[in-house]
């Protein structure tokens, strides 16, 4: 028998990181002792409070049964409860909030709800790669917005073509970003409603940063007026409670829209587990105070990193938000060649700016999910090299 993939399979690029893994397996089995600050899973436990909160909801028999599509009511009036304290923003639980295996599988699958063949769908360059993705399996065409440094890493909508522009359903943008670490204003937010408008395109906001920062808290795109009439946002619990492998993330905002993902959820996947989804409001109720404390370790690290790595000599600003670093490569080489040299001669693993897009060639991202003393022995180890 002959297996052969689809279309759509076989003209994916391999995945960012997929790739990197393999890199890793490499090295480690060379018996390499590599500090890894590549890929954003935080090495910080899930705080105990939730652990134990999940502990007693997995014992419950009514958890054990198929779980509804859009989630308990309990944890999408936990989810709206939240933005009213985080962002004085009011979403009906019924009809505005949405739950998410992770906000991974809803931005994979919007596309699927209104992208035909043929559909555009303006996508952020260099960034998350689903983006695209998700476009292509609808049979969409990504146009790619490039984000540049000089313009703060913000898509110019002024530069796109206005037959793009006519052809356009979808628009992905991401604040805080990964992976160039920018934040945006309201200025930003109040231009991409106007855009939107004007040319009937659905907004959908990535948001799963908002609450890894540092000096300032970052806006929502729900707080810009009018974003309720373009617009979704995507949200994870993955970045803020440290809950990467427990898949639970939702989506707010335009009830027609999160019906549209909603039927797509419906025939192609399950609800979230409701014992997750228990524990999730537990999560969603710890004080701010408490987080607090994951952010300034994080802060630590950061300075840390970008101290090191700016004494080395790297052309690097200093994040705001996230827990990445992006960070200029030497002249004369490429975000590949950099990555595996500091692989292969520092024993540090990273990521190749161009993983996240074509724009995204010249820089190489670091993730601050090693501890503090593995990441001043990263920027020793670096310095060696002397580059």
């Amino acid at each position: 028998m002959q297996i052969q993939y689809s279309e759509r399979i076989r003209t994916l690029p391999p995945y960012l990181f997929a790739a990197i893994d393999q890199m890793k397996r490499e090295a480690l089995s060379k018996g390499a002792d590599l500090i890894d600050l590549s890929i954003g899973d935080p090495d910080i436990p899930t705080p105990s409070h939730i652990v134990e909160a999940m502990k007693k909801a997995v014992e419950k028999p009514e958890h054990h049964r198929y779980p509804s599509y859009e989630g308990m009511f309990s944890f999408r009036k936990a989810v709206s409860d939240w933005y009213k304290t985080r962002f004085n923003v009011e979403l009906d639980p019924e009809k505005e909030v949405l739950s998410l295996i992770g906000s991974k599988e809803g931005i994979g699958h919007i596309p699927l709800a209104f992208v035909d063949p043929g559909d555009v769908v303006l996508v952020p360059n260099p960034g998350y790669p689903v983006y695209p993705v998700g476009t292509k399996f609808a049979g969409g065409i990504p146009y790619f917005m490039p984000l540049k440094e000089e313009k703060g890493f913000l898509p110019d909508l002024d530069i796109i073509p206005e037959d793009v522009c006519k052809k356009a359903k979808l628009m992905f943008i991401n604040y805080p970003n990964n992976p160039t670490a920018a934040v945006a204003d309201e200025n930003f937010y109040k231009k991409v409603v106007e855009f939107a408008k004007k040319y009937n395109i659905i907004v959908c906001h990535d948001a799963a940063y908002s609450e890894v920062y540092y000096e300032e808290k970052p806006l929502s795109f729900m707080q810009t007026e009018g974003a309720r009439e373009v617009g979704i946002e995507f949200h994870s619990l993955s970045k803020t409670y440290n809950m990467t492998g427990w898949r639970i993330g939702f989506a707010v905002g335009n009830k027609d829209i999160l019906s549209g993902l909603g039927k797509v959820k419906t025939n192609l996947d399950s609800g979230v587990f409701q014992a997750i989804q228990e524990a999730s409001i537990v999560a969603l109720q710890t004080d701010d105070s408490f987080l607090k404390g994951i952010r300034d370790i994080f802060k630590e690290r950061r300075d840390i990193l970008y101290e090191g790595l700016k004494a080395v000599g790297f052309d690097v600003k200093k994040p705001m938000a996230t827990f990445y670093l992006w960070v200029k490569v030497p002249r004369g080489t490429n975000s590949i060649d950099f990555v595996a040299k500091l692989l292969k001669e520092a024993g540090v693993l990273c990521t190749p700016g161009v993983g996240f897009g074509e724009y995204g060639e010249g820089y190489i991202r670091f993730a601050l999910t090693q501890s503090k003393e593995r990441i001043k022995e990263a920027v020793e180890r670096i310095r060696r090299l002397k580059l």
